[in-house]
């Protein structure tokens, strides 16, 4: 029977049969390897995410504000990215990032909202 090599480095594997790696360092390396793509895809979403709530958290200094639209595009806002949509009974639709909600309104502004009910721990 030929002796197994690991995946990332080439060593002979001792042990079980079924292993790929001869250690955990190997595996995470050749891992990390595999999914950096979508690593770095899922990184960029995730900051860009954050830099959107960090925005429309410095605009509502209270539970809620006014803003223009071209405030939040000079502050680098992607009006693209959002974590979730809520449309009222009344049929306003905000949109969140995270706990913080904008809604636009008439001649390019938009209220900007704290949902105090979202778990900030």
């Amino acid at each position: 029977m030929p002796q197994k090599t690991c995946l990332e480095c080439g060593e002979p594997i001792i042990g079980r049969s079924d292993k790929k790696f001869c250690s955990d360092l190997c595996r995470n390396a050749y891992n990390n390897k595999v999914n950096s793509d979508a690593n770095n895809y899922v990184r960029n979403t995730n900051n860009a995410l954050r830099r959107n709530r960090k925005i429309l958290e410095d605009i509502c200094h209270d539970d809620k504000n006014k803003t223009t639209r071209n405030t939040l595009l000079d502050r680098g806002f992607d009006f693209n990215l959002i974590t979730s949509v809520r449309t009222t009974q009344k049929g306003a639709t905000y949109y969140f990032v995270y706990e913080y909600g904008y809604l636009e309104l008439d001649n390019d502004f938009f209220l900007v909202v704290k949902d105090n009910k979202a778990k900030t721990d």
